[in-house]
């Protein structure tokens, strides 16, 4: 068998020595490779190289771009694709196969770099520290075209071996020149004695080191000098304390600082935080005011060493100082006295801290327990018997207060008594003292006589009338001011309340000592403000005790004031919605219309409304406590203009608005507005006013009539008749009330002149031109002329009086005016 290979081998040697006659073109050879694939005979993958001219295979490609790295060391993946002449895309392929199976090679931004590469690189940078004693890792990573990074991963593993250098901060130094750096750090740490921040120290030594170097230097970072301090902290070359890394305390300088702070707690028997702050007691430094950490560090430091002292808020104490202000204290409570603390600590201490040393003191708590004293504006002690004694004092001029205020804001209007005024212009004496007879008949008329309306609206039970008729108006008033009571009661209150300026100046005039503490404006924590706080309330429940039991005492009164208003505006409202009614004569006769409208409001109207506003003040006066005497009942109330406005304006709220439209309307021109604004009033107070139906009307109207009867048969003044005559002829003639002022008799009787006969016009004319000459002769009787007017007069005025007889006849006797 092996004869047989040998010969078969040397047939194949000659063969392949012996030149062929034929050639294959590429194309043949291209297409033979391409047969042999299909036939499984070639089962390996061929490459073709970049010129198309030759096959090669991936083990060959692999062992090309091995020979090659082993050959330079470091090799672009282009320029090997350029050498070997094989596609990009394969050289890279194999290339991660090449560097994924040999550990000491690495391929890194298209390159392939091998161990020994950054041997002899680490080998160069040895020797050019040997020259400049430091070197940056990136003008490292610079030259070599690569990152600092990669640079810094390369050179780790050889320092101290191929690299004799240390590496810090991103730079490369000699042992000699750390050696160097670190005998500065040593000394300049060396040379502090008090607490500093290692930050300002690296700062002159990187300066120093710059100029050691030269121009041709490079700057020497914060961490290299840092890791040399820690070292030599470590290895005990320096003693001191180092806290946040950076905040450096030599020992030298903590032994001065305990020796300071026990020398002086000891003097003292307390030490303040601000003074350990400045000795560099704090948790931190740059935290120049109190801080948390900082109290909580000191505190910690105390207790440890005097376990019988007690942290403050802005110093630590010894416990003679709480035993101190405890004797103190004693004394005051005592004496029934007060004390500020703060004037017995020392001026360091604030008033949180007296607070703190007051609760430890054991008077202090002993008597707050018995309520004796009361700790306020937190440093002072105030005994229970010296409040009392400023609170009774106070108490009295607050009662004062508020009486005072309540008459300063209502208003005490005096009222006005005089005679009634008669129904009919030009009254007398004779005829103002049948007023009295005409009031009792037309109030008979009146509760004889019921509206309609009000008729539906009554119980049928006599029992029920009588209780409605006497509580309806208080009820209507309750049920009016139900929604506004709690408003209303807390607006009243507070404006009879001292308020608390007051209450501190009298505090002042009590305790003169108070008066540097100042107003609440300038000082809201001063002494008179806290005993303000304390006493006002107190004040405020005395003040409204007493208003409740004034209130009590004035309800039944209030009940009464509002029943005879009720029957007083019962009577006289009903009466001015008669005398309305006879306005209506007149709407054709523009100016005897206002004429008449303003005589009817200065009169009747003027009369219900004075009386009206008078009694809702009483009311009102009441109601807020305030003592007011008892007026006569039966005497009309006039008021001027003013003090109409004032009643109106010391009513609360909805009711005040009302009175002022009353009062405006009033002063008006039209007694329909009047009438309007007075029923808004009364009903706004609580007040029911009859309408005047038919029934009421001719009930009124008999008894005016009857009434001016009398007045007639009985009148001796002839001027004063005339008036009298003409109301009773509009009430023969229309059935209406006429109120007409003497300048208005002309036009009234003018117009009577389509209802009277020739006869009785004449006459009554006559009699009235004879009494305006009269009244003219009797206005311009003056100087010489007087002897002479005097006998004119008295002439004229028996002439009138010599018709009185017949002008009588005329409503009272047989002959009647004629009706429509």
């Amino acid at each position: 068998m092996d004869e047989e290979l040998l010969e078969l081998q040397r047939q194949f040697e000659f063969a392949q020595q012996v030149k062929s006659s034929v050639r294959l073109s590429d194309r043949n050879v291209v297409e033979l490779v391409q047969k042999l694939q299909e036939l499984r005979v070639i089962d390996f993958d061929l490459l073709h190289t970049v010129t198309g001219k030759e096959y090669i295979t991936q083990e060959q490609l692999k062992n090309e771009i091995a020979t090659e790295i082993s050959k330079l060391g470091r090799v672009s993946v282009i320029d090997l694709a350029d050498t070997i002449g094989v596609d990009l895309y394969h050289v890279e392929k194999q290339a991660q196969d090449v560097v994924l199976s040999d550990p000491g090679l690495m391929l890194v931004q298209g390159e392939i770099i091998s161990q020994s590469y950054w041997d002899s690189i680490a080998e160069e940078i040895n020797e050019r520290l040997q020259e400049c004693s430091q070197i940056s890792v990136a003008e490292l990573a610079g030259q070599l075209q690569v990152g600092s990074d990669l640079v810094q991963s390369v050179l780790e593993p050889r320092l101290g071996t191929l690299v004799k250098a240390r590496l810090e901060g991103g730079q490369l130094y000699t042992p000699a020149y750390v050696a160097r750096v670190t005998a500065m750090v040593r000394g300049a740490s060396r040379g502090i004695f008090v607490p500093s921040n290692l930050s300002a120290l690296w700062a002159p030594l990187q300066q120093l080191v710059q100029e050691m170097n030269g121009s041709s230097g490079v700057a020497v970072e914060n961490a290299f000098f840092q890791s040399i301090f820690n070292r030599l902290l470590k290895e005990e070359e320096m003693l001191g304390s180092l806290r946040a890394g950076t905040h450096w305390t030599p020992s030298v300088f903590a032994v001065a600082q305990k020796e300071c702070v026990d020398s002086f707690f000891s003097q003292n028997s307390y030490i303040p935080y601000e003074t350990m702050q400045k000795l560099g007691i704090s948790q931190a430094v740059q935290f120049l005011q109190y801080h948390v950490a900082s109290l909580i560090f000191i505190s910690l430091y105390f207790f440890s060493r005097y376990p019988d002292g007690k942290p403050l808020s802005a110093a630590f104490i010894h416990s003679s100082m709480i035993e101190m202000l405890d004797s103190t204290t004693e004394d005051a409570i005592e004496q029934n006295s007060w004390i500020d603390s703060l004037s017995v600590l020392p001026a360091s201490f604030t008033s949180q801290d007296a607070n703190k040393i007051l609760l430890l003191c054991p008077s202090v708590q002993s008597a707050q327990k018995a309520e004796k004293a009361l700790i306020l504006a937190e440093s002072y002690v105030i005994s229970s018997g010296f409040i009392k004694g400023i609170y009774d004092q106070i108490e009295k001029e607050a009662e004062a207060f508020s009486i005072q205020a309540s008459t300063a804001s209502l208003i005490d209007h005096p009222s006005k008594s005089s005679e009634s005024q008669e129904s009919i212009p030009a009254n007398t004496d004779k005829g103002s003292k049948k007023k009295k007879g005409k009031s009792a008949s037309m109030k008979t008329a009146t509760v004889e006589t019921v509206p309609d309306d009000e008729e539906e609206a009554r119980p049928k039970s006599k029992r029920n009338q009588k209780k409605g008729r006497d509580s309806s108006s208080s009820q209507k008033l309750d049920a009016k001011a139900g929604g506004k009571k709690e408003s209303v009661k807390a607006q009243e209150g507070n404006n009879f309340i001292p308020p608390d300026g007051w209450v501190m100046k009298k505090i002042v005039d009590s305790v003169p000592e108070f008066e540097d503490e100042g107003t609440s404006e300038k000082n809201p924590d001063s002494i008179l403000k806290h005993l303000a706080d304390l006493m006002r309330p107190m004040l405020i429940n005395s003040l409204k005790e007493r208003r409740k039991k004034i209130f009590t005492e004035n309800a039944d009164r209030m009940k009464r004031l509002m029943d005879d208003l009720q029957k007083k505006l019962d009577e006289s409202f009903l009466n001015m919605q008669l005398y309305e009614k006879a306005l209506e004569l007149f709407e054709d006769d523009q100016s005897t219309s206002a004429v008449l409208h303003r005589h009817l409001l200065k009169t009747t109207a003027a009369t219900i409304a004075d009386t009206l506003l008078h009694d809702l003040d009483i009311l009102n006066k009441l109601k807020n406590g305030i003592e007011v005497g008892d007026s006569k009942a039966q005497d009309p109330v006039l008021l001027e203009s003013s003090e109409r406005k004032a009643l109106a304006k010391n009513l609360n709220g909805s009711l005040s608005r009302k009175a002022l439209a009353l009062v405006e309307a009033l002063e008006g021109k039209r007694v329909d507005a009047f009438m309007t604004t007075f029923r808004d009033l009364a009903e706004e107070s609580g007040l029911v006013l009859k309408k005047l139906d038919k029934k009421l009307e001719r009930t009124l109207l008999h008894a005016y009539r009857k009434d001016l009867i009398s007045q007639v048969s009985t009148e001796s003044d002839p001027v004063a008749l005339l008036a009298k005559v003409v109301s009773l002829l509009y009430i023969k003639a229309h059935n209406k009330a006429l109120q007409a002022p003497g300048r208005a008799i002309a036009a009234a009787i003018s117009h009577l002149k389509d209802k009277l006969d020739e006869s009785t016009y004449k006459t009554l004319t006559d009699y009235q031109t004879a009494t305006v000459t009269l009244l003219t002769l009797m206005s311009a009787s003056t100087g010489e002329e007087h002897d002479c007017s005097a006998d004119r007069i008295l002439s004229k005025r028996e002439l009138l009086e010599s018709q009185m007889p017949v002008l009588r006849s005329l409503v009272l006797g047989d002959s009647q005016p004629q009706q429509s």
